[in-house]
Formats: structure tokens, C-alpha cells, sequence
């Protein structure tokens, strides 16, 4: 016990001599660029040394950089339940549709009044009045195998979209199947902007959309 009260003791005179040693020659620290900046401090305009200014600025750019994060989250929350809020009220507008020729009209004119979109139904086959008519095995062709979903620029899928004044840059097409025996269908959405349907985009809403159309063409006999 002796031999560990004489280190403490031993540490606290040391301690004591550093604390007057600097008290002594303040000039040995603010004359030391690189030992003061090991230890974080600076002298301030007052030549008084200005301590933990390293820390707190790692700090206030930490702060800043969670508060940006947490700012662009609560952005996005918003954004999706935004969109998920649309999604569900135009659900509702495409439930009430009287025929198929409605039913295509509805979709198209709310794409656009919501989201700025041109949609388009398109069946292989024949195809109701207001959609589009694809041939047997194109549905396959423009999906790119037996894919659920394509999202980003296809330039094949522009004819999708003929006779709309949209110029489309990029689009999100949709499978369908309709009626029993099924029958291939594509939902498609085109947009003007190459970057508003990526690759790496979620479809959940669009999904959900899809499965609505199907529902609904399905009240009326196919074609």
C-alpha cells in the first residue's frame, strides 16, 4: 500500500510542477505550434489560450451533419406518404370507372393531373376502345422476359405512348394479367425527365395501382 500512495504522490508533485512550470513560461506552449495543435487549442486575438476549439468544431459539424440527415429523412417520409396518399385517392377514381374506354381515360387523365405522367393501358390482342393493342408476345418482349416490372429510359416502349404530347424520357411498365384465361397486359407510365424512372426504384405503389386496373377491367367481359 505504501509503495502505491509514494506513485500518486510522486504523480500529483509532478502534476503540480507541470501546472507551475506553465504558469511560469505561458510562452512555452503558445511558442510550440505543433504542441498546441496536438492538443487542440489556439491562442485568440486577446493571446489567451482559447481551449477545445478542435472539439467543438467536430462537434458542431457532427450536429450539422445529423440534423442534415435527419432533415433529408423526414423530407422523404413525407414525399412517400405524400405519394402513397395520391396512389390511394386515385385508386378510388379508377374504382369508379363505368366501362373500359373510363377506365383508360380516368388513368391517363389523373397520371397527369397528379404525378405530371402519361399512362396507358395496353393488352395483347384485342384490346377495349381506349387502349393500346400489342401483339402476341410483345408484353414478354417490353418487360424483358418474364419481369414483374421495368422502370428506367426504354426507348422501345416510346410507342406505348403515341399520341400523347408528353415526350417521353424514361418510363415504368407494369404487368398485368387480366381475365381467366389470362390475358398479358402492361400498365405503363412515361414521364419527360430520363431520370424520373430508374432501375433501382421501388414499385410498390405502382404494384398496387396495377392490381386496382386489373380488378376493375375484370367487372366487364374482355374483348
Amino acid at each position: 500500500m505504501s509503495d502505491v500512495l509514494r506513485v500518486q504522490s510522486h504523480e500529483a508533485a509532478r502534476d503540480e510542477a507541470i501546472r507551475v512550470f506553465l504558469r511560469s513560461q505561458p510562452e512555452f506552449l503558445r511558442g510550440d505550434a505543433d504542441l498546441m495543435a496536438d492538443l487542440g487549442v489556439r491562442p485568440d486575438a486577446a493571446n489567451v489560450v482559447d481551449f477545445g476549439p478542435v472539439a467543438l468544431s467536430r462537434a458542431a459539424q457532427a450536429h450539422r451533419q445529423e440534423s442534415k440527415v435527419r432533415r433529408r429523412l423526414e423530407t422523404v417520409a413525407r414525399a412517400n406518404l405524400e405519394a402513397q396518399s395520391q396512389i390511394h385517392e386515385a385508386a378510388l377514381e379508377l374504382i369508379g370507372a363505368s366501362g373500359h374506354a373510363d377506365l383508360a381515360e380516368r388513368l391517363d387523365a389523373l397520371a397527369g393531373r397528379r404525378f405530371g405522367l402519361a399512362a396507358v393501358i395496353a393488352l395483347e390482342g384485342d384490346a377495349p376502345a381506349g387502349w393500346r393493342a400489342l401483339a402476341e408476345g410483345q408484353c414478354d418482349l417490353t418487360l424483358g422476359g418474364a419481369q414483374a416490372a421495368r422502370l428506367g429510359v426504354l426507348p422501345t416502349a416510346h410507342g406505348l405512348f403515341a399520341g400523347h404530347d408528353v415526350e417521353i424520357g424514361s418510363v415504368a411498365l407494369i404487368r398485368l394479367q387480366l381475365w381467366s384465361p389470362a390475358r398479358a397486359g402492361v400498365l405503363a407510365f412515361g414521364a419527360s425527365a430520363p431520370d424520373a424512372f430508374t432501375a433501382d426504384m421501388g414499385h410498390d405503389l405502382l404494384d398496387f395501382l396495377a392490381r386496382v386496373v386489373e380488378r376493375t377491367a375484370e367487372r366487364w367481359p374482355a374483348p
